[in-house]
């Protein structure tokens, strides 16, 4: 194995060749479980290329490290979307991990599946072998749940899942105040039933995250048919003819090119997968051409079908809990104490993801399955935590599970280092503000339970002077974004607008697959990043099948 990540003088690759049997686009938590899974045949030589870089910040392993990460923008793409007219045309952020890991090194690591109804539905819709009986094994074999294995769950995976090792005493205060608001408790959100509130597990190990990068990719370092190069940034896909051969990048100031003898496997996300394959010509045709970018295979549905959890957050004061995160001189003494607490014991209020508990309900009765997500906060969240607030206080997220607006991503010009332009279309569909105006109810009749009034919590004014349907309604125009969850955008089916098969290869190319949140046909019922490990746990088998039969 050679990791490298070069100084800016020095972007040689090592060794002479540069040719492997696959080359995987982006060292998030798709593109580790390949390199990992390809990599148990000795035989099989692999390239892992990822932009960010090695993921050796405390702020990454220390859990609430990522309170800070969102504060500086560290390991991150930091894009945003175009001027969103269902949000008053404000933009929005949209955060993607930028190191190895991905995503699964900077998020909340929430470990959450989304509902069986999801994959039923993948599956009716033409894409053979991903119904929730067909994925379950997947999700089992990948997982280490601490609680230990059951017809859910798996315990000799390699990504550890464990319930909070120093929850904070304000979950337990969550979950009564949401059964006295009738919604029933569950304590497995990935078991039988998904629908009630309760604790989120999370994908910690001793007191520490534990990526993707760390359940697959760092065991496996050693390997030496494992290649990982860092700072290494895509700028397109080499085709001979009709099929993938290579992939083009820029690590340091050097482009460089390497081959592949038999795939390349693009997972770099539901943003930057279409991006990739639209700079290698590969799309909808008028697009790359008014860009100047020659098209070489006509796929219109590259960057269609986009879409995103939409989320409105519940922001209350609660000056009096000074054992909820906030910034005063308590809270400031309590964070040092918790430094020192973490880096002996690995325990303590730093071991917390913020959002510890939470829960999934319906908006209204008639719902078949959830079609809203909680998530509870032990501070005040404001802008995606970019914005400091002092004193303390809690805030509850409302997110849309699955919402009927669609967007695109698209390129804004033809230089490989430019962001794309990403529109999710946020709320265009007039059937998602009326869940989301109905959940917003729901959210306040929860938090204003008895087993929560003890905190004595009074909403900001800008949320606390929406009452009627009309005020909520502009509230979350003023407010609504990203919960971090874009999916779509290479959508797998077998239609005029899809983009990759149920083998999850890119329809008219040989030697290409796409293999993340963009080939999900519809967005999980849930917070996305176990879906695409498993995704990529499946597409690792599919990728050895095609080569014992070929």
């Amino acid at each position: 194995m050679d990791l490298t990540e070069p100084a800016q003088d020095d972007a040689s690759l090592k060794g002479e060749n540069n040719m492997y049997d696959y080359i995987i686009v982006g060292g998030g938590s798709a593109g580790c479980v390949l390199a990992a899974r390809l990599t148990e045949d000795p035989d099989i030589r692999v390239a892992l290329l990822e932009a960010g870089s090695v993921d050796t910040s405390a702020m990454i392993h220390c859990p609430a490290g990522l309170a800070v990460m969102a504060q500086t923008g560290q390991n991150n793409w930091k894009f945003d979307t175009i001027p969103q007219a269902g949000l008053g045309g404000r933009r929005g952020y949209q955060p993607c991990g930028k190191v190895l890991g991905g995503s699964s090194s900077v998020n909340a690591m929430i470990y959450i599946r989304g509902h069986r109804a999801d994959y039923d539905h993948w599956a009716a819709q033409g894409n053979p072998g991903w119904s929730y009986d067909e994925v379950l094994p997947y999700f089992r074999r990948a997982e280490h749940n601490e609680r230990g294995a059951s017809a859910f769950h798996g315990s000799n995976g390699p990504l550890n899942v464990m319930d909070l090792r120093s929850p904070s005493r304000f979950g337990a205060m969550f979950i009564k105040a949401g059964e006295q608001a009738g919604f029933p408790g569950n304590r497995d959100f990935n078991g039988a039933d998904q629908e009630g509130v309760g604790m989120y597990q999370v994908t910690h190990r001793a007191g520490e995250r534990f990526s993707a990068a760390k359940a697959y990719l760092k065991p496996n370092l050693a390997r030496p048919n494992l290649e990982v190069l860092t700072g290494a940034q895509a700028h397109r896909i080499l085709l001979d003819g009709k099929r993938a051969v290579g992939v083009e990048f820029m690590q340091g100031r050097q482009l460089r090119q390497i081959k592949a003898q038999r795939e390349v496997l693009l997972s770099s996300g539901a943003l930057q997968s279409p991006k990739l394959l639209m700079l290698s010509g590969i799309g909808p045709q008028l697009h790359l051409e008014a860009l100047g970018v020659a098209s070489v295979h006509h796929l219109p549905g590259v960057g269609r079908n986009l879409h995103d959890h939409i989320d409105v957050v519940q922001v209350l004061d609660a000056p009096r809990a000074t054992d909820l995160f906030g910034v005063s001189m308590t809270g400031v003494s309590r964070a040092i104490q918790g430094i020192f607490e973490w880096r002996n014991k690995r325990t303590g209020m730093l071991t917390t993801n913020f959002a510890e508990a939470g829960g999934f309900i319906k908006s209204q009765p008639g719902e078949h399955i959830p079609d809203l997500q909680l998530h509870f906060v032990i501070g005040k969240l404001i802008n995606h935590g970019r914005t400091t607030s002092f004193g303390h206080g809690f805030s509850c997220h409302l997110c849309l599970l699955r919402p009927r607006s669609r967007g695109s991503v698209e390129l804004a010009s033809k230089d490989p280092m430019a962001a794309p332009l990403i529109d999710p279309n946020y709320l265009s569909d007039p059937d998602d503000m009326e869940r989301m105006v109905r959940g917003f109810k729901l959210m306040r009749n929860l938090l204003a339970q008895p087993a929560l009034s003890s905190l004595d919590g009074k909403e900001l004014a800008t949320c606390a002077a929406a009452r009627s349907d009309a005020q909520i309604e502009q509230f979350i125009r003023d407010y609504a974004d990203t919960i971090y969850h874009p999916a779509g955008s290479c959508r797998m089916g077998v239609g005029p607008m899809d983009v990759v098969d149920a083998q999850l290869r890119v329809h008219g190319i040989q030697g290409l697959r796409v293999v993340d949140a963009s080939i999900m046909p519809r967005l999980v019922g849930g917070n996305t990043n176990a879906p695409v490990i498993m995704i990529a746990e499946k597409a690792a088998d599919m990728i050895k099948w095609a080569q014992r039969t070929h």
